[in-house]
């Protein structure tokens, strides 16, 4: 009898189910954590969309913008496209969250006095799973429900 170099295919299947397991511990967690990831990048674009209001209302005299692509650039700086904020997140979809930036109606001045700012992942359960709120106070609130954060909701800390 000639002794034969390798693996059995018994050795290799152990192998391969111990990889599968390995691997259905860690893509959970693996998901967990891009979900966080997603929700901490979320929190801190609607800081970023804070400022950047309080900065545009302050240089341009006319309030708050009345849309996020006023906050955008799309060449040289003016209260159309004050190149504030990077393009992707003027776009309002960044990280798995979609933001919709409402301004109030322009009081007789044409001045916009108050904005709402809402975050809400693109795929619940998948991109994130919480919600968030800002307004013009500034103040990031997020809610875990399902129903949708508001100006009544928990603010984050």
């Amino acid at each position: 009898m000639r002794k034969q170099k390798g693996f059995s295919l018994i050795e290799l299947l152990i192998v391969v189910a111990i990889i599968l397991i390995i691997a259905a511990i860690a893509i959970p967690n693996l998901i967990r954590s891009k979900m966080s990831a997603n929700e901490a990048s979320a929190i801190a674009s609607m800081r970023t969309i804070n400022t950047s209001c309080v900065e545009y209302s302050t240089t341009y005299n006319v309030g708050f913008p009345a849309s996020l692509a006023n906050l955008g650039t799309s060449g040289a700086a003016s209260s159309a496209s004050a190149d504030l904020i990077d393009s992707v997140l003027a776009g309002s979809v960044k990280a798995g969250y979609v933001f919709t930036y409402t301004a109030a109606a322009a009081d007789g001045s044409g001045s916009v006095d108050a904005y709402t700012l809402t975050a809400v992942p693109s795929v619940p359960g998948a991109t994130g799973t919480r919600t968030f709120f800002t307004d013009q106070t500034n103040v990031i609130r997020a809610d875990s429900t399902g129903s949708g954060a508001t100006q009544n909701s928990t603010p984050i800390g």
